[in-house]
């Protein structure tokens, strides 16, 4: 069986796995569905083994045709309710939203995964927005979160790998001194130098690509961590 992992795998340098989050369509803006076609990462293609009603929404208010069975699609978008496909319909290609009953995968749990996987995006998307981290997060989620690290280091041991990003904010303080002009006398006020001091400071830690611990150098608004489920793995 072979086996597909919906999470970021640490195999590539750290400036090789923070991406720049891809820019989002305008048709592509509805806050309920999560879009696979932004997740390169997270490719799924399932077989359709019954016809089907095709729909424009994926609440199945607009019916706009009907697919046809025995053909392997990738899905484009999800939500709990429904898979956004493109295929052969019944007279040309056709586009749309089509329920999971008309699907088939070799992981006979795969309808209840991708609710799964659908409910963790859907958590992950609105702690991104927040510009916050949790445990349970990868590597890639926490770049579009918090953008690059100040410093990063890695380890890797025979039981895999951890690595730790900082994110250093700091602030400048101008140092005066007091200096007399040489022509009139007058005293004035004359910057020396600027000293960098650290404002604050978050540490995240990953084992295998995923948070496991995450410390901060000053109190931050909401104490309690909060916890997403680590990335489904599907069997197909």
């Amino acid at each position: 069986m072979k086996w597909l992992t919906l999470s970021l795998a640490l195999l590539l340098p750290v400036t090789a796995q923070i991406k720049r989050p891809v820019r989002k369509s305008l048709l592509d803006n509805d806050p309920r569905v999560v879009y696979l076609t932004e997740m390169p990462d997270k490719q799924i293609e399932l077989m359709i083994i019954k016809e089907a009603p095709v729909y424009m929404d994926p609440d199945g208010k607009t019916k706009v045709g009907t697919i046809v069975a025995n053909q392997k699609l990738k899905i484009e978008a999800i939500t709990d309710k429904a898979y956004k496909v493109r295929g052969k319909g019944t007279r040309d290609g056709i586009s749309g939203w089509v329920g999971p009953w008309a699907f088939a995968s070799k992981d006979p749990q795969f309808v209840e995964n991708l609710k799964k996987f659908y409910h963790r995006q859907m958590e992950v998307n609105k702690v991104i927005a927040e510009k916050q981290v949790c445990l349970g997060m990868t590597t890639e989620e926490v770049a579009q979160s918090l953008g690059r690290p100040t410093k990063t280091s890695a380890r890797q041991s025979p039981a895999g790998q951890s690595s730790k990003w900082e994110f250093i904010e700091m602030d400048e303080q101008k140092n005066y001194a007091t200096a007399r002009n040489q022509q009139t006398g007058e005293l004035y006020r004359q910057l020396v130098s600027v000293t960098q001091i650290e404002k604050s400071k978050r540490v995240i830690e990953f084992t295998n690509g995923i948070v496991s611990a995450i410390e901060d150098s000053e109190q931050r608004d909401g104490a309690n961590v909060r916890i997403i489920v680590p990335p489904v793995i599907f069997g197909w």
